[in-house]
This record gives C-alpha cells, sequence and structure tokens, in this order.
C-alpha cells in the first residue's frame, strides 16, 4: 500500500511509511541472489534425485566439501524445505526381550 502511494504522487515516502507503520529501510529492501536460489534448488534436486536416502545433512557437506560451493546452511536448508525434500524420520524400533 505503501508503494502504491507513493506510486500515484500522493505521499512521500517518509509520509507514507509513518501512515503504515513500516520503516523506510523495509519500504526501500530489495531482495538478492534470486538466480542464486534456483541454482542451489536445481543442485537440491538433482541429489535427492540420484541418492534417495540422503537427508539435509548429506546433501549440505557434499555441495560445501566436494563441489566447493559456499552457500550458508540456513539457506540451503530453507530452500530444501522449500522444495519439500524433507524425509521422514523413522522411529527407532523397539527390542522387545522376554523377561530380565
Amino acid at each position: 500500500m505503501a508503494r502504491w502511494v507513493v506510486d500515484q504522487g500522493r505521499a512521500t515516502i517518509c509520509l507514507a511509511c509513518l501512515a503504515f507503520g513500516i520503516s523506510q529501510t523495509c519500504f526501500r529492501y530489495q531482495a538478492k541472489l534470486n538466480a542464486e536460489n534456483d541454482v542451489i534448488a536445481d543442485w537440491l534436486v538433482r541429489l535427492t534425485n540420484n541418492q534417495r536416502n540422503w537427508g539435509f545433512g548429506l546433501c549440505f557437506l557434499y555441495l560445501r566439501n566436494v563441489k566447493g560451493f559456499q552457500w550458508n546452511h540456513k539457506r540451503v536448508y530453507r530452500i530444501y524445505r522449500a522444495l519439500e525434500l524433507n524425509l521422514r524420520i523413522k522411529p527407532r524400533k523397539r527390542l522387545v526381550r522376554e523377561r530380565p
């Protein structure tokens, strides 16, 4: 809404941000590295298709140590979850004992 008001020329950036209760830095924020996120997503999909039993940890360590990418683990994990590649955590099987 603040962007629309400023684009229409009805208020300055300062007044629009005050009216809508946002900061000017929030108004001016531009997301970066979207193209690189697509590269990360492509690598994760290829890895999980080839290695079906690899979870996030193995995928990230492969990309970091073998391929040499310097991506942050939080960023890679965010994309991993967005692609819904999470593996189900299998419960441990209980050992059935006769009697102690």
